[in-house]
């Protein structure tokens, strides 16, 4: 199972992400990201994510962490609301999340809601009972901003050979797609991005995810591609394809899945996940297997999960969808995110307003 109880998913020496280096380390300055712990939530369609994180010099360590299946979307796509049972699981996780920000003294924190709370009619309503809840203030975001900030999490892993890069994030309720350059120096520049109303929650409402023919599956494809196909119309990218090195980079669920999968892990190990380059070949293998799993099978397999077995076929066609319209190859899997591009942007604009102080 991955990561759903509220102990915490990193050990305090973990997750490391590259980001303005002070000289001197961060006993000598005293100022700027320095003076807080921060933390970062994100609340999507399917899961709730929290990193808590003190500030290194070449980014941040890692000190507690929560991950929690709490499928806050479903039904949504039917109904256009929250429904009561999500909302008490939902505010259940972030109670523990509001607990172990204030255990740990968190100083800086951003907490944010994807698609479910964006297309929700009842999210005033839902928003007000998290605050009165837990005293956590939920702030939507649009799905630009949230494309942003998954590109930004996994800037780390842009490889500066390619002249291009394509990253997808496929969530519950929809699937961000971010189209950028490359210049020499590394890091990207957003040329297009497109959110596609299919991701794992609402795929697998509409077709069903216990049971999934071949059929069914090459359906769900089929419909993803046919989003796709007009954002690359638009935008030409299979014409650079033809002519530049181009990287896919993929942060979600189904890649991190897909990779555990195709490595044969009794466990999910995100050290041997993260960063991982994955042929289009493997990961069409792994996902023929996880498809043709009984769903007992695939709530048995450790890399995936009873709360995870009904949706991760839906996201594997997504995912063929993607690989399928830009055959570049192979891809790199990205177990980061909006979580660590919202640490980073705030750590950053804690050394703006230091900057700013200063000049003052």
């Amino acid at each position: 199972m991955r990561s759903e109880s509220d102990a915490p998913t990193e050990p305090s020496g973990g997750r490391r992400s590259p980001g303005r280096r002070w000289p001197g380390g961060d006993r000598q300055h005293r100022g700027g990201r320095w003076a807080h712990t921060y933390a970062a939530l994100d609340l999507g369609t399917n899961n709730c994510r929290l990193l808590v994180a003190k500030p290194t010099r070449d980014g941040f360590r890692v000190i507690d962490a929560f991950s929690r299946i709490v499928r806050l979307g479903e039904g949504v796509g039917a109904s256009g609301r929250l429904s009561n049972e999500a909302m008490a699981r939902t505010v259940s996780a972030l109670k523990i999340c509001a607990r172990k920000m204030r255990r740990r003294g968190v100083t800086r924190s951003r907490n944010v809601a994807t698609q479910a709370c964006r297309e929700a009619g009842n999210c005033d309503e839902f928003l007000d009972l998290v605050q009165r809840e837990t005293g956590l203030r939920l702030d939507i975001i649009s799905s630009g901003e949230e494309a942003r900030l998954a590109v930004d999490g996994c800037a780390p892993l842009l490889d500066p050979a390619a002249r291009h890069a394509l990253v997808f994030d496929i969530g519950g309720g929809s699937t961000e797609l971010t189209w950028l350059r490359v210049p020499g120096g590394g890091g990207g520049e957003v040329a297009a991005w497109m959110s596609l109303p299919c991701g794992v929650v609402t795929l697998a409402e509409r077709y069903g995810g216990i049971d999934v023919s071949a059929d069914i599956y090459e359906r769900m494809v089929g419909e993803v591609r046919s989003v796709l196909q007009r954002f690359d119309a638009e935008h030409g990218l299979r014409g650079v394809l033809a002519r530049d090195p181009v990287q896919m980079l993929g942060t979600s669920g189904t890649v991190t899945t897909l990779a555990g999968v195709h490595l044969g892990l009794p466990r999910y190990d995100r050290s041997q996940v993260d960063g991982l380059w994955l042929s289009f070949d493997h990961a069409f293998d792994a996902a023929e297997r996880i498809r043709a799993m009984s769903y007992d099978a695939r709530a048995a397999n450790p890399c995936i999960g009873r709360e995870r077995a009904d949706l991760v076929v839906a996201g594997c066609a997504i995912l063929a969808a993607i690989c399928r319209t830009w055959p570049v190859g192979r891809l790199r899997v990205a177990d980061r995110g909006v979580r660590e591009g919202l640490l980073l942007a705030m750590m950053q604009a804690a050394d703006n307003g230091m900057a700013a102080a200063a000049v003052d």
